[in-house]
């Protein structure tokens, strides 16, 4: 299996989210929303995105009990200081860095803030004050959840849900990713098996482990089921 990242339709749209909210014309509001079920990429795909774009983003993991305290504690420790200890010196922490060198906020797991108005009004400040773009990733029906916050909703400029694969997408994978053939109807077999990234790359693996042990240069759906022929 090759090390690299694989381009899907979610990733495509991912960045051309990414490419309006970093290049938005004065006075669009620069947050943004992506959302979906587990396993379709989100996390991997942002994480790609900050390293392509030499890093200019700071990512944040949210925790289940996190206060407005402790996201401000992360944010300045992965903005590079060491973080104060009123919470409003950690504020004034985060907007000074921001301001000083523009970073994009992404906000992973943000289901655990939705409980708590207080944590999103903090991020809602930052990004008025220092008008750095955030990014909420959430799990799916986020937008749900966070629509009943109409000011923090309303600066939601960009709204990405990641949706599971459809078959073009399973085919590029396997044409990025293997290091092996697969034929049309293995990779229609696969798509029948999995529509998440994760599920894919398993049955990717699996594939490639029938294509060692049986010398195979093309595996095909017949191979996957274990149909000897």
């Amino acid at each position: 299996m090759k090390k690299v990242f694989a381009k899907t339709s979610n990733v495509t749209n991912f960045v051309s989210a990414m490419n309006r909210l970093v290049n938005r014309q004065d006075g669009i509001p620069g947050m943004a929303l992506i959302f979906g079920e587990p396993g379709l990429g989100k996390t991997r795909t942002t994480l790609w995105w900050a390293a392509q774009n030499e890093n200019d983003g700071v990512f944040i993991r949210t925790k289940k009990l996190m206060t407005g305290r402790w996201l401000l504690e992360e944010v300045v420790a992965e903005l590079g200081e060491a973080p104060m200890r009123r919470t409003s010196d950690l504020f004034r922490q985060a907007v000074d860095q921001l301001l000083d060198r523009p970073r994009t906020l992404f906000i992973d797991e943000a289901d655990y803030l939705a409980h708590d108005a207080r944590v999103l009004e903090t991020l809602r400040d930052l990004h008025d004050t220092t008008n750095t773009p955030v990014v909420l990733i959430g799990m799916d029906k986020a937008d749900q959840k966070l629509m009943r916050y109409k000011h923090l909703y309303d600066r939601f400029a960009v709204i990405v849900k990641f949706e599971p694969l459809v078959l073009s997408d399973i085919k590029a994978i396997a044409d990025q990713m293997c290091d092996i053939k697969l034929s049309d109807d293995a990779v229609q077999h696969i798509h029948k098996q999995a529509n998440r990234f994760r599920r894919v790359v398993v049955q990717l693996y699996k594939a490639e482990a029938i294509a060692r042990t049986n010398s195979l240069k093309e595996v095909t759906a017949a191979h996957l089921q274990g149909v000897k022929k």
